[in-house]
């Protein structure tokens, strides 16, 4: 049985923000199985909605071997936070990649990459900020993306990762400044299924943030 009331419930609580809403969630209870519903904004990939043992999720097939994503939730351009579940498996020695972001397609992008043992926050396709991480295959992941602007010159990120199931960690993976105004863009989940196995998305979230 799904807890989405307690996983929406932790939004923002761990970094000490006074005002934390959700704007946007999905844990696909009530979404039938095949393609996803026109509420996403399918990037590429044959993303499609499929049960198991009475647990409804997003599954990405296993091949072919490239980027996939999709969009969800309200455009938003800071003071936003979004989470999600992503389960993948490895395949001997090929491994795979996985992530969640922000504004829009082309935003930032928290990214777990298991064949480094790290995660990985990425601006577009530069890696800005990266730190070590225990992926467990077979086991979901919970990831947490907050966009916050500080002042006129400074956006603050912080990127969570850890596996769902456990307490969550009360200080973020990695954290980054940026000085330039971020566009407003939709959360997004992303997927590269390397090790040739499909991968599951559950959980989606957005929260609008308040405080500083």
């Amino acid at each position: 049985m799904k807890r989405m009331s307690a996983w929406c419930a932790g939004f923002g609580l761990a970094w000490g923000v006074s005002f934390a809403q959700a704007v946007y969630t999905q844990d696909f209870t009530k979404v039938d199985p095949g393609p996803l519903p026109d509420e996403f904004l399918v990037l590429d990939g044959q993303f499609t909605v499929k049960e198991d043992a009475g647990n409804r999720f997003v599954e990405l097939p296993g091949a072919p071997l490239e980027s996939y994503g999709f969009l969800f939730g309200p455009n938003s351009p800071a003071n936003v936070e979004a989470g999600a579940r992503i389960l993948a498996t490895k395949s001997g020695r090929k491994f795979p990649t996985f992530g969640l972001g922000l504004n829009g397609a082309s935003g930032y992008r928290l990214q777990v990459v298991p064949a480094k043992d790290a995660v990985e926050l990425l601006r577009g396709e530069t890696v800005v900020a990266s730190a070590p991480f225990a992926w467990k295959s077979g086991s979901w992941t919970a990831l947490r993306l907050t966009l916050r602007k500080v002042s006129d010159t400074e956006y603050r990120l912080e990127g969570t990762a850890w596996t769902a199931g456990s307490e969550a960690p009360k200080q973020p993976t990695l954290t980054f400044s940026d000085p330039k105004v971020q566009p407003a863009g939709k959360a997004s989940v992303w997927g590269m299924p390397f090790s040739g196995t499909p991968i599951h998305f559950d959980d989606l979230t957005v929260a609008k943030l308040g405080g500083s």
